[in-house]
């Protein structure tokens, strides 16, 4: 079921009121019920295969805790619980890429009986219910969770609908612990939760919607198109996809407020990041940062030498790219990302603006870092964006070769505007959230500002109907 469809305006408050109207101890069994039905709007049997992951850790978990004085023993059903939980997801999302690789190599090479490409459908957000599924029994192996025995309360924390499909990745410390929790009702949870998802509604309906028809238009066939119209398609991207998938968060967010859930907040104006670093350090934050807890620092993170670090960057990059996707585009712009992350480190030993001191030139130094780390991220999801390798080559030569061109791509104002207001909320929203800030406003501006996002919302709304963009990961 998708946020931003007629069926969850109807879903929705059903689900809400019947959390409060029902006593504490049936309300982690509707909460379950409503969440797979959340889930099986889309393609109903994929559930098994959600249910597969969750019986193999809710298993796993136990077992761990139970073997907790057995080292032996309790490393190797976290290793029989990662490789089996890891395997449906190399099945359903990258066994299709591995035969497609295996036949292309096989008929280039003239092998007979070369076999097919499978064509298995990845179920929707396996990648997202894969990694909060392992952080659990990992956090378990650590000994920093208990293990949870009951299987309808774990089932709730991998199918919670609010961040089932496209996250963000909830730790068990945080989401787990919460579920066990009896949530009174109140008034601020309604209303920030509502002001999330109001907002979160205009930066997919209004910003992202109507960026994509026109990404669209350039990606589909490149060559057609000038060398302003690509890098308008470019920079459109990049607030498209940031628009798209900070509107699915901010809406999750909000969903779980309304029931006094509180979720991690996964974006934080990743656009006003002076660096590499920090642009991953804002950007899809439950991501990184199981990245970084759960592979790069059992890898050594930034405790080993220069060139074992270099090694580690470029391992958690990759497997963060080929994460998003079975292509061999994901894995370069993830590979990329790794290779930016080394020349960013090696360039800090050069000093070059340390001597400025007054605070007119560090603002410029400052926003000419954030202007350089913006193209570098527009024009790595060029990448990311691509359907292919032909599709990629097509793209840069006809944005190298096509300057003379004429410009053709028409953008309609009401595009202009989206962009320009999720522009200057950005900026304001820079150290609070949006629920927060637009609570401390008087009442005349505040309605003034629900008004303009709801009329937003039912009239300017892209008339081309897109899935939110991380639903294929």
């Amino acid at each position: 079921m998708l946020f931003n469809s007629i069926e969850f305006l109807i879903f929705f408050p059903i689900v809400t009121i019947l959390f409060y109207l029902l006593p504490f101890r049936y309300r982690w069994i509707m909460l379950l019920g409503a969440s797979c039905f959340f889930y099986m709007w889309f393609i109903p049997k994929y559930i098994l295969i959600l249910l597969i992951t969750i019986a193999i850790d809710y298993t796993a978990g136990i077992l761990i805790e139970r073997w907790a004085d057995d080292a032996s023993r309790k490393k190797w059903c976290l290793i029989i619980s990662i490789i089996s939980t890891c395997s449906v997801l190399f099945i359903f999302k990258y066994l299709n890429f591995c035969s497609a690789n295996y036949v292309a190599l096989a008929q280039y090479f003239g092998w007979s009986n070369p076999g097919k490409v499978l064509q298995i459908a990845l179920p929707i957000g396996l990648s997202f219910h894969t990694f909060q599924s392992l952080s659990y029994v990992i956090e378990v192996y650590r000994g920093t969770q208990k293990a949870e025995h009951h299987f309808g309360y774990y089932s709730l924390y991998v199918m919670f609908y609010p961040q089932l499909v496209t996250g963000p990745i909830e730790r068990p410390q945080n989401l787990l612990r919460q579920l066990h929790e009896e949530k009174a009702l109140q008034y601020d949870n309604i209303a920030n939760g509502l002001r999330l998802i109001l907002f979160g509604l205009f930066l997919k309906m209004v910003v992202a919607d109507n960026l994509g028809q026109y990404v669209d238009q350039v990606y589909a066939n490149p060559m057609d198109f000038s060398t302003l119209d690509i890098s308008l398609a470019m920079l459109f991207y990049s607030f498209q996809i940031y628009g798209d998938f900070f509107g699915y968060s901010t809406i999750a967010l909000g969903c779980a407020l309304c029931m006094g859930f509180t979720l991690i907040d996964n974006f934080k104006a990743p656009y006003q990041a002076g660096s590499i670093q920090e642009f991953w350090r804002r950007w899809h934050i439950s991501l990184s940062t199981w990245f970084r807890d759960y592979l790069y620092i059992p890898l050594g993170g930034n405790r080993v030498a220069v060139p074992r670090w270099a090694l580690n960057t470029l391992i958690v990059f990759t497997v963060c790219g080929i994460w998003h996707g079975a292509n061999w585009t994901f894995m370069i712009w993830g590979f990329a990302y790794g290779v930016l992350l080394i020349v960013e480190r090696g360039l800090r030993n050069i000093h070059v603006f340390d001597k400025i001191e007054n605070t007119t030139g560090r603002t410029v130094v400052s926003l000419l870092n954030i202007g350089k780390t913006f193209i570098i991220v527009t024009l790595l999801w060029s990448i990311f964006r691509a359907t292919s390798f032909a599709n990629l080559h097509d793209l840069f030569a006809a944005w190298t070769h096509n300057a003379s061109l004429p410009h053709t791509l028409h953008v309609n104002a009401v595009s202009w505007l989206a962009l320009g207001a999720f522009i200057i909320l950005d900026l304001i929203l820079m150290q609070q959230r949006f629920d927060k800030w637009c609570g401390q406003l008087n009442s005349y501006l505040r309605w003034t500002i629900y008004g303009g996002m709801i009329f937003s919302v039912i009239a300017l709304s892209s008339v081309q109907h897109y899935p939110f963009i991380y639903f294929q990961f």
